[in-house]
């Protein structure tokens, strides 16, 4: 048996809001999907699909409103330069901080920010 990682799925209550978040992480996303229910964007052979909660609710069956943090993405940055800038240009634009930049005993400058969503989106370098 083989098995490989085929999307990576995010619920998201407002579709602009969130594609804007991860525009300025540097995806690619094309202006036309703001009004979308579902995107898909590749990005280095992973799919990262974004769909609208109110979509998804009428796919799953009993869906409950998620409680607490459950999944982490890293997004890895050239430099330690980029990595600041981009969570500068987050938290200026009004996204919510969850651990500054730092530098940690492994090795790697770190930071997690929250997107649209309240998702932990980790930051490295």
């Amino acid at each position: 048996m083989t098995v490989k990682l085929k999307r990576v799925a995010i619920y998201v209550e407002e579709m602009k809001r969130s594609l804007d978040f991860y525009r300025v992480l540097g995806l690619v996303i094309p202006d036309g999907a703001d009004e979308a229910h579902h995107v898909d964007v590749e990005q280095e052979g992973i799919v990262f699909a974004f769909d609208m909660v109110e979509s998804v609710k009428s796919v799953f069956e009993g869906w409950e409103d998620p409680v607490g943090y459950r999944t982490e993405l890293a997004f890895q940055f050239s430099s330690n330069e980029a990595l600041d800038d981009v969570y500068r240009q987050l938290t200026m634009l009004g996204y919510n901080g969850f651990l500054e930049p730092r530098d940690t005993p492994w090795g790697e400058r770190y930071t997690i920010i929250k997107d649209p969503d309240n998702n932990l989106i980790s930051l490295v370098a």
